[in-house]
């Protein structure tokens, strides 16, 4: 494991001559040298990779089985000055049973032998000819080679602090897996040595198998499958090799390849570390029983620069290939909580500041499917604009273009004269441009929304983000409060994702337009006076940082748990040249000493729904004072 508690594992499909050991162990030990080059700690191979999987009844031969034990003794001695750890098949004999097994070896000597605990005896299958369930077997000693070695499904391995376990094909496939067990007592890592065939369809089941297997028992899975050289005679074998951590998906091989497959990913010990310790459902059901632990230490390994792994810069985004269903539900669940509440108090009328940006649209458009489903008139939505010192012309003709397409009631209320005689009332002269000077304006919208809710017996609909919240960047009692607040869990760059997708469903060319106008708007407050051009002149991004690095952070504080050191590593692995070292760690700064000093904002936030991964809601996902210190985050960050 490196110093950000990496570990980098691979999974190896060789090339395989059935029963011809010789030859099997030299394309193992071939792909074992190509691991270490890669920097990997462990690597795993196929099930019965020594013999091949498909030897049948040969499998009851002494003369197979002799010269598998020769050939694993031969692999362990040549191996012995690669820093990893190796797993294969092999069939081993224990009494008068034969057990199809996994052996865990490094540094020239076997560290443990693990028996399949489920044997098939379906028809494809002729494993119960042959093999015997060790499912039984715990505390026990099996003889390699004249050697006694550990044996016993309980083993966990633990190599330079990372616990692992190991499991053999059909142990993967029943209703009590032998990893969950593993997982309780300890093993991160669980390796899966298999020989699945293919057939139509199970490849698509086994992959969801191993990342919901990796999900439940919060570890990083390993599975590698038996592939080109197993005897086709009934079966064929196409070299299926996945590392899952925790329901994700960080490396596949390609099927029915004629060559040989090694894939290699760092999984993040320390990040599945986390989220057991905050799974209180995994806590309640960690193993109080003592299983047997063997311990060893491998040398460094021989490249350790490289991160194997995709580090997403925009994590909070879903993945391509499931966007467009995650963000059809996003909206789903903005509008039926909402629903939910608008039922609730007997209202059927909302009232929401627009302001021509990104956080209000995309409340907007939520309100209006809300509306549309709770079958509610349209125009029993207020959609108010409140022109200020700041308010461009842009932001401002896109609000009443928007609303009006969308059939809503429009209001325009302006806040100047207002604003100016309050400015007098508390003794500030105009010219001012504090921090009382802009919240001023947006308490002063806040008051015209709260007012009219009351008028129409409506909610006020709030608009402000995840981000904004995380960072602080809202007006306490201004655009902090609303009486629900449908974007709370939604951060920046997600906001932007989902006003660009309404834009490619929305039915009418123009709303589309409009929408993709206020994608392209900067973020801003509006509450400084425009540029001599009429241009947006105060650009929050300008101020506190951009918002995909705010949001990088935020999700991999709170969700990965990372310290400001890891982060800091991930934004550089995340973000490459867009962002050199001293401008993610300035931003870094300004991140976590605005997300403690803005944590009162947040305690008093209003009512929202959980959309996402992240919440910040002080009833639900993040519980924090909110006098509490930065000191020992930024103290670490001046230091790196």
């Amino acid at each position: 494991m490196n110093q950000y508690g990496f570990l980098k594992v691979a999974a190896a499909v060789p090339l395989v001559e059935v029963a011809d050991c010789d030859f099997n162990a030299g394309r193992i030990l071939g792909l074992m040298e190509q691991a270490a080059q890669r920097g990997a700690e462990i690597v795993a191979f196929p099930e019965l990779s020594l013999t091949a999987y498909t030897c049948g009844d040969l499998l009851l031969q002494p003369t197979l089985l002799n010269a598998a034990e020769e050939a694993l003794v031969g692999l362990v001695r040549k191996s012995r000055k690669l820093p990893l750890v190796g797993l294969v098949g092999a069939p081993l004999r224990h009494g008068s049973a034969i057990y199809n097994c996994a052996v865990v070896f490094s540094q020239g000597k076997i560290l443990g032998v693990v028996p399949k605990s489920y044997i098939p005896d379906y028809s494809e299958f002729y494993e119960n000819r042959v093999f015997t369930s060790g499912a039984d077997i715990t505390d026990e000693q099996i003889l390699v080679a004249g050697v006694e070695c550990d044996f016993g499904v309980d083993l966990t391995f633990e190599v330079n602090g990372v616990e692992f376990g190991v499991e053999i094909c059909e142990d993967l496939w029943v209703a009590r897996q032998p990893s969950s067990q593993l997982a309780l007592d300890g093993a991160k890592v669980i390796f899966n040595l298999s020989a699945s065939p293919e057939a139509v369809g199970k490849h698509t089941y086994l992959r969801q198998l191993v990342l919901q297997q990796s999900a439940r028992t919060l570890s990083a899975y390993v599975y590698t499958s038996a592939g080109f050289g197993e005897s086709s005679t009934d079966l064929v074998f196409a070299g299926k090799a996945f590392i899952a951590e925790s329901g994700r998906l960080m490396a596949e091989t390609d099927r029915f390849s004629l060559d040989e497959k090694l894939i290699v990913a760092d999984v993040d010990i320390e990040l599945l570390e986390f989220q057991r310790q905050r799974n209180t459902s995994f806590r309640v059901n960690e193993s109080g029983s003592e299983n047997t632990v063997i311990e060893m230490e491998i040398p460094e390994p021989m490249q350790t620069s490289t991160l194997d792994r995709t580090v997403d810069p925009l994590p909070f985004l879903p993945e391509e290939q499931e966007a467009e269903i995650c963000y059809e539900e996003m909206f789903e669940i903005q509008s039926h909580g909402l629903a939910k509440r608008m039922k609730h108090i007997h209202s059927k009328a909302a009232v929401i500041g627009i302001s021509g940006g990104l956080d209000s649209t995309l409340a907007l458009l939520g309100l209006v499917r809300t509306f549309d489903k709770l079958g509610l008139d349209r125009k029993g939505i207020y959609g108010i604009t409140m022109p200020g010192f700041g308010t461009t012309d842009r932001t401002y003709r896109n609000a009443l273009e928007l609303m009006q397409l969308l059939g809503i009631t429009i209001k325009e209320i302006p806040i100047r004269e207002a604003c100016l005689q309050h400015f007098r009332d508390i003794e500030i002269d105009a010219t001012d441009r504090s921090a009382a000077y802009e919240n001023a304006q947006a308490r002063e919208r806040t008051q015209i929304l709260m007012d009219l809710a009351n008028k129409y017996n409506g909610i006020v609909i709030g608009t402000g983000d995840l981000s904004e919240l995380a960072l602080g960047w809202a007006t306490y009692n201004g655009d902090q409060m609303s009486m629900y607040g449908i974007n709370a869990s939604i951060p920046k760059t997600l906001v932007r994702k989902l006003v660009s997708w309404a834009a490619t469903k929305a039915e009418n060319k123009r709303v589309a337009e409009i929408l993709n106008d206020v994608v392209a708007t900067p973020v801003s407050p509006e509450l400084l006076p425009a540029d001599e051009g009429g241009k947006i002149a105060q650009k929050t991004e300008d101020l506190v940082g951009p918002y995909e690095l705010h949001d990088f952070f935020l999700y991999h504080f709170i969700n990965s748990g990372y310290s400001p050191r890891k982060i800091l590593y991930m934004a550089q692995e995340a973000f490459g040249e867009e962002y050199d070292r001293a401008t993610i760690l300035k931003w870094l700064t300004v991140f976590f000493r605005r997300f403690f000093s803005q944590q009162f904002k947040r305690s008093a936030m209003p009512d929202g729904p959980k959309v996402g991964l992240v919440s910040l809601s002080p009833r639900g996902d993040w519980r924090m004072p909110s006098d509490a210190s930065a000191k020992m985050w930024l103290k670490e960050i001046e230091k790196l």
